[in-house]
């Protein structure tokens, strides 16, 4: 539980670098934009000074041409010379007025998206990021918990006796599912407006400024049986179903364990089996819809068909490699001494196997996405790949994900080995903890 506690915290804070330099660029281009109106602006009046003077010089040889020929107007001519210098002074005077007023609402604007800057960056956007950074670590490590007893069960409903041995590491770690469940609905009711767009009533309200046609098509899914813009009812009654069935579930398995490994006989063996098979239909049914509750509905206007098969195919690979950490670690410690090579042999092909099948979910969603090109769909892509803040993780992503631990576990003895083991095992546990990021 504290070691949990102490990685949520910390991924959360290590996890929100990047993001307050988007208002910095804007403010730059704002800047130079001001500059250039400013460069504009001088043009202009140089412009309007190089015409003054060149109507001047007219004058005054006009003037001069009018004196030799007609001195006896001399003083008339001089009179009129001045009024037209004061006319055509005038005109320029009223020109620098008019870009002195532009400047000073340049300035004024200026000042004003500076305050808009400084409130959005200075003034708590660090700890938005820090909130929904909190939000997805805690999915993360929700889906790590799910994982153990999901590891578990599967092992009873297929009636599988290689993993007798190290049975108690995925089941020990489910016991995060109730602490995960509590941070996961306090997270929520204490921040959930910054976290998600949808919560906002004004996007509800038809013929309003904010009014979103798309989200308000999705109302139900989230406030059913109240109007869009009230109290999430479903939603909210929904973390709560998963998080109370998944730990209900785990508290009856592990009971059931105990007294099996206690009292012996095959009673107890028949009740898990059975209860396996019921947690792995609730499974298959909550993990993708949390997955769309929890993650995909950030970013309301898009959505994919596949998003709950990979967010499972995340969470289970990354299961699997912390069991297999765990179990390298603690047999190096001097315990599990029943844990043969070949017991880590089959964790690593499991390691290995998934990580391939985490890929192939990954590219097969890329690839849809990118044959339909819908926008609503491929904006996805387009903001991972084009944004000089994601597109090192972008890539990173798939390096850790995939072609290390395909490549280091290709042959039979790297999967054998513990140093390998661990080495692969840390890289995918950060690997995916990116790509939650």
């Amino acid at each position: 539980f504290i070691v949990g506690a102490v990685l949520l915290f910390v991924g959360a804070i290590l996890s929100g670098g990047g993001h307050e330099t988007e208002g910095h660029g804007e403010e730059g281009s704002h800047t130079e934009a001001t500059h250039g109106v400013g460069e504009r602006h001088a043009g202009h009046d140089g412009n309007d000074t190089e015409t003054h003077h060149q109507a001047e010089e007219n004058n005054n040889s006009k003037n001069v041409h009018e004196e030799e020929t007609h001195r006896e107007e001399v003083h008339k001519k001089e009179q009129h010379g001045s009024h037209k210098t004061e006319v055509n002074h005038k005109p320029e005077t009223d020109n620098h007025a008019h870009y002195g007023a532009v400047h000073k609402e340049s300035d004024v604007h200026g000042e004003q998206h500076d305050d808009h800057e400084a409130a959005a960056h200075g003034g708590g956007g660090w700890f938005k990021r820090f909130k929904i950074d909190f939000w997805i670590n805690n999915v993360y490590f929700t889906g790590l918990a799910l994982i153990g007893l999901f590891f578990f069960t599967i092992q009873y409903a297929a009636q599988a006796g290689w993993s007798a041995y190290i049975l108690r590491i995925p089941l020990s770690m489910a016991n995060w599912i109730l602490p995960a469940g509590i941070l996961m609905i306090a997270t929520y009711f204490l921040f959930g407006h910054d976290i998600f767009h949808w919560t906002h009533s004004d996007l509800y309200e038809v013929g309003g400024a904010h009014y979103d046609e798309l989200i308000a098509g999705k109302s139900n899914f989230f406030f059913l049986p109240l109007e869009g813009g009230k109290f999430p009812v479903f939603f909210v009654l929904r973390m709560f179903i998963f998080f109370g069935a998944w730990y209900l579930l785990f508290r009856k398995l592990r009971t059931l364990s105990i007294m099996e490994d206690e009292l012996g006989g095959d009673t107890y063996w028949f009740k898990m089996r059975k209860l396996s098979a019921i947690f792995l239909v609730i499974f298959a049914v909550s993990s993708s819809v949390s997955a769309w509750d929890w993650i995909m509905s950030i970013d309301t206007h898009w959505f994919s068909t596949m998003f709950g098969w990979y967010v499972f195919a995340s969470w289970f690979v990354s299961g699997l490699a912390l069991i297999t950490l765990i179990t390298v670690l603690l047999k190096e410690a001097g315990y599990l001494p029943q844990v043969t090579a070949n017991h880590l042999h089959d964790l690593g092909k499991f390691v290995f196997a998934f990580s391939i099948f985490w890929t192939y979910v990954w590219f097969s969603q890329f690839l849809l996405i990118y044959y339909a090109n819908i926008p609503e769909e491929s904006v996805y892509f387009v903001e991972r790949v084009l944004s000089d803040k994601y597109v090192p993780f972008f890539f990173v992503n798939i390096i850790m994900n995939f072609f290390f631990p395909f490549l280091t576990f290709m042959t039979r003895d790297a999967k054998r080995l513990p140093v390998f083991l661990k080495i692969v095992c840390v890289v995918v546990l950060l690997g995916h903890w990116i790509d939650f990021y």
